[in-house]
């Protein structure tokens, strides 16, 4: 049994919170996203946070040490967008396999030390897979149904890619994650497939879909049934939902997964839901309170936070779930019989 797996069996791992909220309080400008090597870029790169990993890896090492400190055992490396796909908004294709291995290797070292020095709390890195910006099974047309932005076999080609330098830079899990459209996920879940065949290495793979509005459907329109079921083929060390709802909003899906998942169920909520100018409002004590049903309720094994959390809600969630013992793995039903 893998430490991971040992850890997984005696109490809720938490994972990190938001990335980007943190990165917003260095106020980096253009010439920050820039440093030395891209000065003369010949397009805008303020906003491309996965290629701060490069330019500014002090601060995404410093993000990381305070998420680990805040009680994190999981810590997301910063590729969110780091996809051919996503990059060619900055025309940053060719940098995308250098991103992921950096921002890996921050990660990876960061946890070591953090590791060694609470040998008792083994720390461990998840490589951030996102949804990339297009979607397979829709068009982005209204007006040309039919019509498709992406196709299957690109999305394989720019997760394979991601997942391959995420690997080598020594990340423990790869995590798919705010999964709108489960079409690009499943291109993300067979690029991994092979790439295990072919590396002959079994890494753990975890999957977070969001759930987009008030109907409980993800965007390409699936119910947490019909998303779990979707993906279910696949051997998975958890299945979850992260991003979009609040803590409180999250918990009818997360009841949904712990029903039929037979694996293990993360989530890792947005702080509350965005305010007018799509700011979060909702404090640590607050985000904590809301989750304390999930652990009442044995709903979870993973839990952590998305947009708008912090250390210090992490920190706040990892308290109260030290009292809690983690969702059972010996009563779960097929999600078949759904």
């Amino acid at each position: 049994m893998s430490k991971l797996e040992e850890q997984l069996k005696h109490k809720i791992l938490i994972l990190d919170g938001a990335m980007g909220t943190m990165l917003q309080e260095y106020k980096f400008t253009e010439e920050d996203f820039r440093g030395k090597r891209f000065s003369q870029w010949p397009v805008s790169l303020q906003g491309n946070n996965d290629l701060l990993s490069l330019t500014q890896p002090e601060a995404i090492a410093s993000i990381h040490r305070k998420y680990f400190e805040a009680g994190a055992d999981i810590i997301e490396t910063n590729t969110f967008s780091g996809t051919t796909i996503a990059m060619a908004d900055y025309q940053m294709e060719d940098l995308v396999y250098e991103m992921n291995y950096e921002s890996a290797r921050i990660a990876k070292k960061v946890a070591e030390e953090m590791t060694a020095k609470q040998p008792g709390q083994p720390r461990f890195v998840a490589g951030a897979m996102g949804p990339t910006n297009k979607t397979a099974s829709m068009s982005p047309d209204v007006n040309d149904p039919g019509f498709r932005a992406i196709s299957f076999d690109e999305l394989r080609l720019a997760y394979k890619q991601q997942a391959r330098a995420l690997i080598e830079g020594g990340v423990d899990i790869l995590l798919i994650e705010t999964v709108f459209d489960t079409l690009n996920a499943k291109a993300a879940l067979f690029a991994i497939d092979e790439l295990k065949e072919e590396l002959a290495l079994d890494i753990p793979v975890m999957v977070s879909g969001t759930i987009t509005d008030a109907s409980g459907r993800t965007l390409s329109g699936q119910t947490a049934e019909a998303f779990l079921i979707s993906v279910s083929h696949i051997p998975l060390l958890s299945i979850g939902f992260n991003c979009a709802l609040g803590a409180k909003q999250l918990t009818p899906h997360l009841e949904v997964l712990n029903r039929y998942a037979e694996t293990g169920v993360s989530a890792y909520p947005n702080a509350g839901l965005p305010n007018a100018f799509g700011e979060y409002d909702q404090d640590a004590e607050e985000m904590a309170d809301q989750i304390r049903e999930y652990l009442e309720k044995g709903l979870v094994n993973i839990l952590g936070g998305c947009c708008g959390t912090t250390p210090d809600h992490i920190r706040a969630i990892s308290e109260i779930a030290k009292d809690f013992k983690p969702r059972p793995r010996d009563k779960f039903e097929n999600p078949e019989s759904v």
